[in-house]
């Protein structure tokens, strides 16, 4: 049987309609004796420090990618006309598909710079980026046709072969033998139909073909529990008959013998997939901390110099009288954090921090572990005494175990974002990043939201819920287990 690993892999980081659990789908890989596996998540990268982790937990081969939203001019907030249903009030398709992946470290550089650009730039419904911008970050990075949504397979569909072939060629220019077309059989006649003419494009310019399966859930079965998904996300009902949804239940995980099955006519599509896996780099992600400079007042060595006389100076404000042991629990601290260098961290915050308040935006008194340091306390970061209230500094910074520590810092909803222009004016713009913070729902939301969409009654709606323990940790895989009813 030939060999093979799926390139075009959707993950619960597709926020629309991605339903596959990370290690789940590793699993399944894994337990194919596949070689390696791929994230391709629509427009973001969210989910690539777990997966690499996960596939290194479980020895497989991680490909990092993205299935980017690919417009003509990133800059126009415009969609694209004659490549949708104009009669649906998109007025035509918002972007075209695009999967890229990192072969090595400086096409994973290329990814997040063209991923980061899609945001900053290009976001109009979706985060998405240009050919230029491609041309411009290409180092590194393996490129497909994509799927049926991919700007070649659309322009087959509804513009002519000859324009087809014209973007292919200048694809083909860029990428080299890093370009591939890509074929996908999911039971769908535009494919069909497709694939023929890609065919007829691979033998013409010599570009090899890889088999793929555009995969949004683990298992076949999973197809229900993901359409519900796409209702809850869309804010449809299940019996909605004009609502998004996925043409059939082919969009999951296949085996390699599925994939056999399927390609049998075309075997080296399958091979191909493994010249890709020869050329990428197993990549590490994790890297060390590099924070930003800390720009230091004239007569100061160090930031460590510089913290410590803050700090003396804000606990004779603060305490008025520095006694024995207050002196101390200072020593201490500042011990610890100048062994794990963290001196500019403190000096970094506390500098935000002071210019909020001189800019008279209202900050929080501290919050977590960092309420625990009494030199955050006098240098004005917190404002809660840890020594009046026993709280422990190991808690946030503990040298048996070092890691960043994380200072939780409030500010009120109008003045937050004059914190971040003067964050971004003092330390550069290429230094300052937002986070993202992903919610989930817990067993009694998640079960209220499904009868929701299935259209269920009330009371039937309210029944299951409330047959859920009350318990710390409860899932509704565990509620299964312990709960008959």
């Amino acid at each position: 049987m030939p060999d093979f690993v799926h390139l075009h892999c959707h993950t619960q980081y597709s926020l629309l309609d991605g339903a596959a659990d990370i290690s789940s789908l590793i699993e399944k890989a894994v337990k194919d004796e596949m070689k390696a596996i791929a994230i391709t998540d629509h427009g973001n990268m969210f989910g690539v420090f777990e997966f690499v982790k996960e596939a290194h937990k479980q020895k497989i081969k991680p490909i990092v990618g993205c299935e980017f939203y690919l417009a003509f001019d990133r800059t126009k907030r415009e969609v694209l006309p004659g490549f949708g249903n104009e009669d649906d009030g998109s007025k035509g398709k918002k972007a075209f598909h695009q999967v890229l992946l990192a072969k090595n470290a400086q096409g994973y550089q290329n990814l997040i710079k063209l991923c980061s650009l899609g945001f900053t730039e290009g976001m109009y419904y979706y985060p998405r980026i240009d050919f230029e911008l491609i041309k411009q970050y290409h180092e590194g990075i393996i490129a497909t046709t994509c799927c049926l949504g991919g700007i070649i397979p659309q322009h087959i569909l509804r513009k002519s072969e000859e324009e087809a072939e014209k973007i292919f060629k200048e694809w083909l220019d860029v990428f080299g033998e890093d370009y591939y077309v890509e074929l996908q059989r999911h039971g769908i006649p535009e494919q069909d139909q497709v694939n023929q003419v890609l065919l007829k494009f691979a033998r013409k310019y010599n570009v090899k073909v890889i088999a793929t399966n555009d995969s949004h859930y683990v298992n076949e079965e999973d197809s229900e529990a993901q359409d519900i998904l796409l209702c809850l996300q869309t804010n449809k009902m299940a019996s909605d008959t004009n609502r998004m949804r996925f043409t059939n239940n082919q969009f999951f995980f296949k085996t390699k013998m599925q994939m056999q099955e399927r390609f049998i006519d075309i075997p080296e599509s399958l091979d191909n997939t493994m010249e890709i896996v020869s050329k990428i780099d197993d990549l590490k992600l994790k890297k060390d901390i590099l924070l930003p400079n800390f720009p230091l007042p004239a007569g100061f060595a160090s930031n460590f110099n510089f913290l410590e006389h803050l700090t003396w100076q804000g606990a004779n404000k603060r305490y008025g009288t520095v006694t024995d042991s207050i002196r101390e629990r200072l020593q201490h601290e500042l011990n610890i954090i100048e062994k794990t260098g963290f001196a500019g961290y403190f000096l970094i915050v506390e500098d935000f921090i002071q210019a909020a308040k001189d800019i008279g935006v209202w900050v929080g008194p501290g919050r977590g572990s960092a309420a625990g340091s009494a030199v955050a306390y006098c240098i004005g970061i917190t404002n809660v005494d840890p020594i009046k209230y026993n709280l422990l500094f190991e808690r946030f910074l503990n040298p048996e175990r070092v890691s960043m520590p994380d200072m939780d810092i409030d500010f009120d909803d109008t003045g937050r974002q004059k914190v971040i222009d003067y964050v971004v004016g003092k330390y550069g713009k290429n230094q300052v990043a937002q986070i993202i913070t992903f919610g989930t729902m817990g067993p009694k939301t998640g079960i209220r939201d499904v009868a929701r969409v299935l259209g269920l009654q009330l009371p039937e709606s309210n029944r299951n819920p409330k047959l859920i323990p009350e318990l710390a940790g409860m899932t509704i895989k565990k509620a299964f287990l312990e709960v008959k009813e």
